[in-house]
């Protein structure tokens, strides 16, 4: 089962296959918050420019930069320097100009030619405390061409789930796919572990908890347990790139944050999960019906209640995975421990 699973995931990889955007390790951030923008990618390789011509592959990269991490970063470093105004010259209007994909008359007439931030961006990013804690709870995983020791395609936490939900009707799965959340064992994470915010509380204090906790995304509740909202990770854009956001980041609260951010998409015609509303389940739903809906959705998580919409708990792609994939402990090497294998010529 383990082996179809990869096969399928790689051999779909090649089969939607498109170039995969690189960025230099000596681009500013304007410059590559710019190309993924244009490029409509998330997330891209980060390619060492001073690696040698002949090094391998994991020698080649410094590792997957987000467009989400790189808000992230940008807010945990103005929280360290008096907040979002102190970085207006510099960071911010680069990012929000190019998120915005130059769209917002707010930055069109700040951003320089080519926004320039500290040349060693990515070096200070790729090893500060912040990326270190992260940089292997992985969003995508890299497909690369052993020959060329390049990255060839990527796969990403939607394509994941997109092929299980077209697995519904493969013998395999169909056994496994009609079986209740609560026979499955799931949720794993119950409601008392679930990191979550008031719908009163500033939205800046959900970001905060995402960064401490290193969680991708947490409930919005009403009521003390009621889930009504969803916040991701890659939703700390809107902070930058939404004026009626931006003038308010400080005190604006978390259900406001996504009222907002769904006006703003609206007026703007623009296609995000959080457009959807809150996205649950109950324990009684088969998996494939939970998969259908994360896939239906465009989303990586789901929040299971009870009958009175209370939170029982939350359930990610990654616990999906580990209802279908069981191998011993040590069967992949270190990976899963956080360190990749070393190619034999790695110069690391």
């Amino acid at each position: 089962m383990c082996n179809y699973f990869v096969c399928y995931l790689s051999d779909q990889a090649y089969t939607n296959f498109c170039p995969v955007i690189e960025i230099n390790s000596d681009a500013s951030l304007g410059e590559a918050v710019r190309l993924m923008s244009q490029n409509k990618v998330l997330s891209a390789p980060v390619v060492d420019v001073d690696a040698p011509q002949d090094a391998s592959w994991i020698d080649r990269y410094l590792g997957m930069v987000e467009f989400a991490g790189i808000v992230v970063w940008i807010l945990h470093q103005a929280e360290k320097s008096g907040g979002l105004d102190a970085l207006e010259g510099s960071m911010r209007p680069a990012v929000a100009a190019a998120a915005s994909g130059l769209s917002s008359p707010r930055y069109r007439s700040s951003l320089p030619e080519s926004p320039k931030t500290a040349g060693n961006f990515f070096e200070i990013l790729t090893s500060s405390d912040f990326y270190k804690n992260t940089k292997y709870r992985m969003k995508s995983v890299p497909v690369v061409d052993p020959g060329e020791q390049k990255i060839d395609n990527i796969i990403t936490q939607s394509a994941v789930i997109h092929m299980l939900e077209e697995c519904a009707d493969l013998q395999w799965f169909k056994s496994l796919g009609s079986k209740k959340l609560c026979d499955l064992g799931l949720p794993l994470m119950k409601a008392d572990k679930v990191i979550k915010v008031d719908e009163d509380e500033p939205v800046l204090q959900a970001f905060r908890l995402m960064r401490e906790k290193r969680v991708g995304g947490l409930p919005v509740v009403s009521g003390g347990n009621k889930p009504v909202a969803n916040i991701s990770i890659r939703d700390s854009q809107f902070l930058l790139i939404a004026p009626e956001i931006y003038k308010d980041h400080r005190s604006i609260t978390a259900m406001n944050f996504v009222t907002s951010v769904k006006r703003y998409l609206e007026k703007n015609q623009k296609a995000s999960p959080i457009i959807s509303g809150m996205v649950t389940c109950r324990k009684d739903d088969t998996l494939i019906d939970v998969i259908s809906k994360l896939d239906s959705k465009e989303i990586h998580r789901i929040y299971v209640v009870d009958e009175e919409g209370n939170l029982e708990g939350v359930i990610t792609l990654r616990d999906i995975i580990s209802r279908i994939v069981h191998e011993p402990r040590g069967y992949f090497g270190d990976f899963f421990d956080g360190v990749l294998p070393l190619p034999a010529n790695s110069r690391v």
